[in-house]
């Protein structure tokens, strides 16, 4: 077998990346769909409005944090405000723009939420890897986009 070169360790490892997205992404949403009627992409912006400084954001400051495209963004926003989950309000300084703030209704669905998250975290990211493995994997993930 001939060695393999920066070019194709590097295609087989983005390839190796997107199948783990693929297959956990499915696995996780469905998880917490059936045991907190909650979809991922919910509980993404419910966690991020919840770590977030008075747990609200632009849309925009949103739209870069979590992992949706801007249009979907919105979309789910909207459906998030339509279940009493999240508010959008009027930003004081420029109408253009709007926030979206968690309310206790959205407090009380993260929480709820979290523990399924985290241990669906534990089971297919934890479960398999020493803790040596994770620090290494996160290492090396941060270096490919850094803060």
């Amino acid at each position: 077998m001939s060695e393999r070169t920066k070019s194709q360790l590097a295609a087989e490892a983005w390839g190796s990346l997107l199948r783990v997205h693929a297959q956990l992404m499915p696995d996780m949403d469905l998880e917490l769909r059936n045991r907190v009627r909650l979809p991922l992409a919910w509980y993404d912006i419910l966690l991020k409005l919840y770590a977030a400084d008075g747990q609200a954001l632009t849309m925009s400051d949103l739209a870069e944090r979590v992992v949706l495209s801007r249009t979907r963004v919105s979309r789910v926003v909207d459906e998030l405000a339509g279940d009493g989950l999240v508010e959008r309000r009027q930003h004081p300084g420029d109408k253009r723009s709007a926030f979206a703030a968690l309310t206790d209704a959205g407090r009380r669905r993260y929480r709820e939420a979290a523990p399924v998250y985290l241990g669906a975290i534990e089971r297919h990211v934890a479960g398999p890897l020493s803790k040596s493995e994770l620090e290494m994997l996160r290492d090396l993930l941060e270096r490919l986009v850094p803060a």
